[in-house]
């Protein structure tokens, strides 16, 4: 049976790792700081909709903390920020045959991990999920906790594709083989543009035709860069069937993995990868990108400040977008 080895047991390495173990496989996670203590300690705590189940499986702060096999996959869960230095850590472990799956938001992932590694995987990772505190994470969706495409980087799928699907699938989590898995990576890097949105603005704030705005610059630098993508929103159709977002009793959502990192004062979030993706493309291609240079701009303040989620209104916005020659609608 594959072994799994989860680097970076936060919110979705957290729910992925417990889930795998709750099901039977063998997890080794690699984890810092709080949550390391916690989960060496009493192991980790899976809250649902439905019930709470802790699971045990085994934890360390390193790399070189594990005797690595053949026939491991590697799991990277962290922030895109946190990737280079995760993928040194794994290259002075020993790693070389194992594959690597970038379960991670945003698209830069693959790149970096290709450079060190022969065999590399996208995962496009829908899954509302959060830190409830050390040891504890939260999964808001039902009846699956979340749905995960999963391909060869740049394209194609192997038998290891069929082997963590089918090990994702027996944890209640849904897992498609997507052979062109970067055009749904690209479709999910769409709606996390916002990520930045909630994280600055507020989880009440109204700001959908700042959303909307973000987006079309976006899918002009796609089309000037030749980039196709699938709609993995709310059009596709597996989100309401496998992934209805419920409330846990107790806990409160705390918003996306931007607004978690700005709550925490995590010291970096990323937005440098996922807006700053857009802003890449456009300088790259030629096309103007003034709205996502913006927040790109404005997540780096956040963090430089300490501001916490919400601290910008979306009239300062406005008016800071508007200096910059944007006209900005609502309609």
């Amino acid at each position: 049976m594959m072994r799994i080895i989860v680097y970076g047991v936060g919110a979705i390495g957290g729910t992925v790792a417990a889930a795998l173990s709750l099901a039977g496989h063998e997890v080794i996670g690699i984890a810092r700081g709080a949550q390391l203590e916690a989960l060496q300690a009493d192991g980790l705590l899976l809250r649902t909709p439905e019930k709470a189940v802790r699971a045990q499986f085994r934890c360390v702060s390193d790399p070189s903390g594990i005797d690595f096999r053949p026939d491991d996959a590697i799991l990277l869960t962290m922030k895109t920020q946190d990737t280079l230095a995760a993928l040194e850590r794994l290259r002075a472990a020993g790693i070389d045959e194992q594959p690597i799956f970038c379960v991670q938001n945003g698209v830069t992932n693959e790149s970096l991990a290709l450079r060190r590694f022969k065999e590399v995987h996208g995962v496009t990772v829908m899954m509302p999920a959060s830190i409830s505190a050390p040891g504890e994470v939260s999964a808001f969706a039902a009846p699956r906790h979340g749905i995960f495409d999963i391909g060869l980087f740049p394209n194609g799928s192997n038998s290891n594709d069929e082997r963590l699907a089918a090990c994702l699938e027996a944890a209640n989590i849904a897992a498609f083989v997507q052979p062109e898995v970067m055009k749904s990576k690209y479709g999910k890097l769409l709606l996390n543009l916002s990520n930045i949105l909630q994280g600055a603005l507020g989880l009440d704030a109204d700001y959908k035709h700042l959303e909307a705005l973000l987006q079309a610059e976006a899918e002009a630098a796609y089309t000037a860069a030749g980039i196709s993508w699938l709609d993995v929103g709310a059009a596709d159709a597996r989100r309401d069937q496998m992934m209805r977002s419920r409330p846990i009793p107790g806990i409160e959502r705390s918003g996306g993995s931007t607004t978690q990192s700005l709550e925490r004062g995590a010291g970096s979030i990323e937005t440098d990868y996922l807006n700053g993706e857009i802003v890449l493309l456009g300088r790259l291609h030629g096309v103007p990108v003034p709205a996502n240079t913006y927040f790109v701009e404005l997540g780096a303040r956040m963090v430089r400040e300490k501001l916490k989620p919400g601290a910008i209104s979306v009239a300062q916005a406005e008016a800071e977008l508007a200096a910059r020659g944007l006209v900005i609608s609502r309609a």
